[in-house]
């Protein structure tokens, strides 16, 4: 596979999760959906923002997901069906460049299999 930056798009998507096990069952979903190439999972990180009125601060799990930008939309409805939060946290950033064997490796990833 030749890398062609106009065909596919990549993105990483930050997620936040209440527990390592959620994190890891998160991940471990979107990698064999193939809707991401890889996830990396950090933590815990204490995260403070106001829910319903009030200040809450919780201990979370991050994951960034790696995925091609065709994958986004399956990949954010597998995460919003699976994840435990009411309004989980799944932003998507645009990746800009990098390697390029990395980004065809990420594309060839989460191509869907016959």
């Amino acid at each position: 596979m030749t890398h062609n930056e106009d065909a596919v798009g990549h993105v990483r998507v930050e997620v936040t999760a209440g527990s390592s096990e959620e994190a890891r069952m998160l991940a471990d979903a979107a990698v064999e959906a193939r809707l991401a190439a890889c996830a990396q999972i950090s933590g815990p990180i204490t995260s403070v923002y106001r829910w319903e009125g009030r200040v809450h601060a919780d201990e979370e799990w991050r994951i960034v997901f790696k995925t091609a930008d065709d994958r986004l939309a399956e990949l954010t409805a597998l995460l919003v069906d699976r994840h435990s939060y009411e309004v989980p946290e799944i932003v998507a950033v645009p990746v800009e460049g990098g390697n390029p064997e990395y980004l065809d490796w990420v594309t060839e990833s989460t191509r869907p299999r016959p």
